[in-house]
């Protein structure tokens, strides 16, 4: 591995430097071989499984690492704890990629920090295979996402409810800066290193915007609320919840990150929750993109001092792009959902037409995933259309009428609708069958044959039939944990 780092050429007050708890007896149980070809890790390193093990377990430094946990802030839930940071992660440095991407590489469940708020720093296996289930499948998905490595049995117990076995997962990502390590320095009236967090973070994710460009934080601004929507979008698109959208969780970069208590959408109803600490339901299905946009107006509020030293001025200049966001949001929302309908184009006329579909889901509880599925099928199926009818009234009619008005042609919609409608989603139940089975058998074959599946989610496969089914009972009862 070749680290080329550059966070740690910051300040002390960005990180603690601190290295990785030794573990007993680490053991690779999962290696993502096409990730780390991209990564351009050694081959002769990627042979040696017992030294894949001691070196992404922190038992072993690779050379040029240089591992510290990560100093931020982060709204909870709406409520603001201004010392948070990595307690159970370290980062081990930067990797350039031969289409030179810069990405971190960073250890999860690798011991206590000065972050830990007394927490033994240390992951169980569930929550790190579901990490990495998860961002796999999101990659295969098409949605901008942090990715995992490895996960590395550590031979030691992590004591929660009950002893579990213990795990250190690798995970990917553009770079863990997030809304809260901007709260971090503006908590503190730390302007200088919040200076510079913005100029480091504006040349390794907006390398187009000039540095000293007058409006530079303006176009910061802009450029990380484009992002964000990107991604929401993505996340609505295929029906994924994230659960727990804290600033904290918030990456400037745009990629999903923290997988804990996310979880997919079966049954489509926009106030869908499955996280068991969010009784109030702020971070439902359909509350993503205010979220979103809040978290945002956070980030905006760190930055005015840079904007302009008098504070109305600077939010005359800063106000307009958050608001923007809600119009932002909607075109490109109402596009997706069009391009799921295999509409390449929607006018706001559209909306309503398409709202009433969602309406019909939602009164009839049909599964999001497949009622798309449909959708398409029925573009060539005659059984499937005359289901469809009885179903969805006069909208299907209407549907069918509005493809030809278009001028779209059944093969085009098609194509586009199959684009854009998965086949197999890592549907909750599937997922905890699976970590059930591990836990029982201690084998990895069912979680690779699972991934194959996953990795293909928009063609049919041998497999695939076996995780396309519903939950018997809607994941009424279904509940997600945060993993710490």
């Amino acid at each position: 591995m070749k680290f080329s780092n550059t966070y740690s050429q910051l300040d002390s007050a960005f990180y603690q430097r601190i290295a990785p708890t030794k573990v007993a007896a680490p053991q690779l149980l999962l290696w993502n071989k096409n990730l780390a070809s991209d990564l351009l890790i050694d081959e002769m390193i990627t042979q040696d499984q017992n030294l894949l093990a001691q070196y992404f377990s922190g038992n072993l430094i690779p050379d040029g690492a240089e591992p510290m946990a990560l100093a931020y802030s982060g709204h909870q839930f709406g409520h603001f704890n201004p010392n948070l940071g990595d307690g159970r992660a370290h980062l081990l440095g930067e990797i350039i990629t031969s289409d030179n991407k810069r990405y971190d590489i960073q250890l999860k469940g690798s011991g206590p920090t000065q972050f830990s708020r007394q927490g033994d720093g240390r992951c169980a296996i569930g929550p790190a295979v579901r990490e990495y289930i998860m961002s796999e499948a999101m990659f295969a998905l098409g949605v901008p996402t942090s990715r995992c490595l490895s996960v590395v049995i550590t031979g030691e117990p992590v004591y929660r409810e009950q002893a579990m076995p213990g795990a250190v997962v690798t995970r990917v990502a553009s770079s863990h800066i997030r809304v809260g390590t901007f709260q971090y320095f503006a908590a503190k009236g730390d302007l200088e290193s919040l200076s510079t967090l913005t100029d480091y973070t504006i040349n390794r994710h907006f390398s187009h915007i000039n540095i000293n460009a007058e409006d530079k934080i303006e176009q910061f601004l802009e450029c990380t609320i484009d992002k964000q929507i990107e991604l929401i979008v993505a996340w609505m698109r295929t029906g994924f919840i994230h659960g727990v959208m804290n600033t904290d969780n918030t990456a400037i970069s745009g990629e999903t990150i923290d997988f804990g208590p996310c979880a997919m959408m079966s049954n489509y109803h926009s106030g869908t929750v499955f996280s068991s600490i969010d009784k109030q339901g702020r971070y439902a299905f359909g509350n993503q993109p205010h979220i979103a946009q809040w978290n945002m107006a956070r980030l905006a509020e760190c930055l005015l001092l840079l904007v302009d030293a008098n504070q109305e001025k600077a939010l005359e200049k800063i106000e307009p792009l958050i608001i923007a966001f809600t119009d932002k949001f909607e075109t490109a929302y109402f596009t997706m959902l069009a391009n799921k309908l295999g509409l390449n184009e929607v006018n706001t006329e559209d909306h309503q037409f398409i709202n009433e579909l969602l309406e019909h889901m939602q009164k009839q509880a049909l599964d999001y995933t497949n009622t798309f599925i449909k959708l398409t099928d029925s573009l060539t199926d005659t059984n499937i259309q005359n289901e469809l009818k009885q179903q969805f009234g006069d909208w299907y009619a209407n549907w069918l009428t509005m493809l030809a008005s278009k001028n779209q042609s059944t093969q085009a919609a098609k194509t586009l609708m199959t684009k854009n409608n998965p086949l197999v989603i890592p549907r909750n139940h599937h997922v905890e069958a699976i970590l059930a089975e591990y836990e029982t058998s201690g084998q990895s074959a069912i979680i690779d044959s699972f991934l194959e599946v996953l990795r293909a989610p928009y063609e049919q496969q041998k497999e695939t039939s076996q995780f396309q089914d519903e939950p018997k009972d809607g994941d009424h009862q279904y509940r997600t944990f945060c993993g710490t």
